[in-house]
């Protein structure tokens, strides 16, 4: 049986514009807000490893006390951590499942490493925004709080 090329257009248009509803909805949570770090823990999926545990332990008491994302308009996003801002792009990706964040000139990688950095969207609400993030060698979620 063969399904006439009308068809297959109209569902190819309807999942584009489901895709780009989804990622503006969610672009819309994420603008115009600080969102502090306030926990980093192992991801549910992951299988036990105590290294990584305690990491997510030191990462949290550490690197993480004073951290917060802004993602603006235009596509800035910036990383403020120790009250030390950096500057970035971001996109999202996936039906706005994926946050790619680049180097502040949007590129993704330069002639000696790669800039870009996949963040996951776990949770995000109005006022929740949970991401897993990979640091080189574990995956871990940081959850954040919109001040």
């Amino acid at each position: 049986m063969r399904i006439p090329s009308r068809i297959l257009l109209l569902m190819a248009l309807s999942a584009i514009v489901f895709s780009a509803c989804n990622s503006r909805r969610n672009n819309e949570l994420l603008i115009h807000k600080k969102w502090r770090v306030y926990d980093v823990v192992v991801p549910p999926e992951s299988p036990y490893d105590n290294t990584q545990i305690t990491q997510a332990i030191d990462l949290k008491r550490g690197y993480y006390t004073n951290v917060y994302y802004q993602f603006l308009d235009n596509n800035l996003f910036i990383a403020t951590i120790d009250n030390r801002p950096d500057t970035g792009r971001y996109t999202l990706l996936s039906d706005g499942k994926i946050i790619s964040v680049t180097a502040a000139n949007g590129l993704r990688s330069s002639a000696d490493k790669v800039t870009e950095n996949l963040v996951t969207i776990v949770k995000l609400d109005a006022t929740h925004f949970d991401m897993k993030v990979y640091t080189g060698e574990y995956y871990f979620i940081l959850k954040t709080k919109a001040e």
